[in-house]
């Protein structure tokens, strides 16, 4: 392949004027994506919050149940990621979707006939994420070859606009609905979601190039290996790879107590924690709106690196809230602009790095490895901040998190990455010759 789109109607993706605006199959991607999630959104706020108000879950739960959502990324992505290169992506996605449509319906039924407990909402929760690991894999290597690598960029800014516009939408969607139908109905919304991107899925019609022939299973871990090996061994890929793994541990550490410590500890409402949410999002779509400019003004490298100490210390923000409900409000607002906007510069231009200089056939091994490698932590961080939690206290321990986050960009500080002015060419050997001026 060569990293165009196969053509349409004779004609192909650089020929789009205007760009991915009149791409259908993309627009088709784009809808089905941005309704997933805001979905997605409700379930972030409602899912805690099931635990916390529904079945009055500890710190400890909490940690446990943020370790069974992420789990599977440790233990299932790697295979996912070799299977994912020996088969259409597009069919894997639509399957997992209406998989997670199926489970997390679930949880409100058995909430309405009395049957959900947290021993039930563990096993839903990890197998929920087992199919968020093969979608997101699935779908990273489906990307390119669907807009063409002179588009990532683009495409995965209107993305991360569309995930900046859930993030400001969804908290306040989720804290109107837990206060309205309780917080196990309110998932309803996000399993109704995966079935509309199942079906925006469907309804593509460009043609998926043909994956690589293999051998059936004996060649399946040396093809882990392989994608292993092209992360671990490209200085640029790795130290993307431990930076946003830092980055994940520490986030997913505080994620595990952070609705607890603001509905427990300062009193604040499930609406109220969805205006926050909603409000303090704005950040995303800042980040998300100016990604493409920056690295114009400042170097692509430049550009990831300094976002990471942004997010870092808006999380830092959050254990500092304290006294009258306007200020703490105000600065836990603050914290989440920061925050987002950080994060949504980096992943706009971590990930668009990411699949720029792989090769297509290494793209769903590349991604499983580095979905390993930086996701894997999360299960690590939650059982950490519940254990934590529970002795150090919420606003200490959140506060030492936040410390742990600044720390990922030492990652990238220390290797090639900083010194990128542009997107270096595609890996050929397993390295990389930087655009260093």
């Amino acid at each position: 392949m060569d990293g165009t789109l196969p053509p349409q109607g004779g004609r192909r993706v650089g020929g789009w004027r205007g760009g991915l605006r009149h791409h259908p199959d993309f627009l088709k991607l784009w809808v089905g994506e941005t309704i997933s999630l805001l979905g997605s959104q409700v379930t972030l706020l409602a899912l805690p919050l099931t635990a916390i108000l529904t079945l009055h879950a500890n710190a400890a739960q909490m940690g446990y149940l943020t370790a069974a959502e992420t789990a599977p990324s440790l233990l299932v992505g790697l295979v996912a990621g070799a299977w994912i290169d020996r088969l259409r992506r597009r069919p894997i996605m639509i399957g997992v979707n209406l998989g997670r449509f199926a489970l997390l319906l679930s949880i409100p039924l058995l909430a309405v006939s009395g049957r959900l407990s947290m021993h039930v909402l563990y096993p839903i929760a990890f197998l929920v994420g087992t199919l968020m690991v093969w979608f997101n894999v699935a779908y990273q290597a489906f990307f390119p070859s669907l807009v063409g690598r002179e588009h990532l960029i683009e495409g995965n800014t209107r993305l991360e606009v569309s995930a900046s516009g859930a993030q400001i939408a969804g908290p306040g969607l989720a804290g109107l609905l837990v206060g309205l139908v309780t917080a196990p109905l309110a998932i309803a919304a996000d399993a109704a979601s995966f079935l509309a991107s199942a079906l925006c899925l469907v309804a593509i019609r460009t043609p998926e190039p043909s994956p690589i022939a293999r051998e059936p299973a004996g060649s399946v871990w040396r093809d882990v290996v392989e994608g292993l090996r092209a992360v671990l061994g490209n200085p640029v890929l790795r130290a993307i790879a431990g930076g946003t793994g830092t980055l994940n541990f520490f986030g997913a550490a505080a994620d595990a107590l952070v609705v607890l410590y603001l509905s427990r500890q300062l009193g604040l409402g499930p609406v109220l924690l969805g205006v926050i949410f909603a409000a303090g999002n704005v950040g995303f779509l800042a980040g998300a709106l100016l990604s493409g400019w920056l690295p114009g003004r400042i170097g692509l490298g430049p550009t990831i690196v300094w976002s990471l100490p942004i997010g870092g210390f808006g999380a830092l923000l959050v254990p500092l809230a304290g006294g009258p409900l306007l200020p703490v409000v105000g600065l836990l607002v603050l914290g989440r602009v920061l925050v987002g906007f950080g994060g949504a510069i980096y992943n706009v231009h971590q990930v668009s790095l990411r699949q720029r200089i792989t090769p297509d056939r290494l793209q769903g091994r590349m991604n499983a490895s580095m979905w390993v490698l930086v996701w894997g932590t999360l299960p690590l961080g939650g059982l950490l901040g519940g254990a934590l939690g529970g002795t150090l206290g919420l606003r200490a321990t959140l506060a030492l998190l936040a410390v742990g986050q600044m720390l990922a960009v030492l990652w990238v500080w220390r290797s090639p990455v900083r010194r990128l002015r542009e997107h270096p060419a595609p890996i050929d050997d397993g390295t990389i010759e930087p655009a260093i001026p």
